[in-house]
């Protein structure tokens, strides 16, 4: 048996209507998944989970939550265990970033809403999975942070401390639970190609700008963060704990 086969295995993707979070959902059930499209809106959830079963009969469900909600947090916790049975991977991908500019300049409440849906989102989802992972001594938990986490902006800066409290939710976490056979990782995308980062590339110019400094000359694909979240959540990285991966093509080199 291959060491990325997931058969038998249930994850919770956060996000998942669209971008990375829909990619790592695909190629979750490609490899033998079940798999929870979750995101605020039902209707987009249902077409990525029919697109999904239209390949792999059964292989997906669509609970709408907000993160932002920790009683639909709990709800799609709980549908997802009717569902399914069991939950033994969550990957924390939604985010938000509703502040471009200096850090300086950020309101109370755009500062509040970052945290909370980036960093206490995460720690709501956790703390109602983690139990049963414990009790079977096994479990993956991915954090979705960013290369934003281990740099500064002049831009982006309160996501990127949001993204940084993330990989160290991450360390945290795998101390006090490793012993328990839960692992948690991270992730780190560098600029993908995505809704959510559309400020940054959608302009001819500044794209241009990016692949002539880019080591590898273009900007990265939602599905090309998949693999590393498949890894994550699969016996291949049995012995990966509190990492964050680094997945940019090489912006940070």
């Amino acid at each position: 048996m291959s060491l990325f086969d997931l058969t038998g295995k249930v994850a919770i993707i956060t996000g998942s209507s669209r971008g990375i979070g829909k990619a790592i959902a695909q190629e979750m059930a490609a490899q033998g998944a079940k798999v929870v499209i979750s995101s605020r809106t039902q209707d987009a959830c249902d077409v990525v989970a029919a697109e999904i079963n239209a390949v792999t009969p059964g292989a997906a469900i669509a609970v709408a939550a907000s993160i932002s909600r920790k009683d639909q947090l709990e709800a799609l916790v709980a549908r997802t265990r009717q569902a399914f049975g069991r939950i033994d991977t969550v990957v924390c991908n939604a985010a938000s970033n509703p502040h471009y500019g200096s850090i300086n300049d950020i309101t109370d409440e755009a500062f509040r809403k970052i945290f909370d849906n980036n960093v206490l989102a995460n720690h709501w989802l956790v703390q109602l999975t983690i139990e049963e992972m414990i009790e079977r001594g096994s479990g993956s938990i991915i954090i979705i942070s960013s290369i934003g986490g281990l740099r500064g902006s002049q831009t982006i800066g309160a996501y990127n401390v949001s993204k940084a409290a993330d990989m160290q939710l991450a360390r945290n976490l795998a101390v006090e639970y490793g012993r328990k056979g839960v692992r948690v990782n991270c992730i780190a995308p560098g600029l993908i190609r995505t809704d959510f980062a559309k400020a940054l590339w959608d302009n001819p110019d500044a794209e241009r700008r990016f692949n002539d400094d880019h080591p590898m000359g273009r900007i990265g694909e939602p599905r090309e963060l998949a693999g590393a979240a498949v890894f994550l959540a699969s016996d291949a990285a049995s012995y990966v704990n509190g990492q964050t991966i680094v997945v940019d093509g090489g912006s940070t080199i």
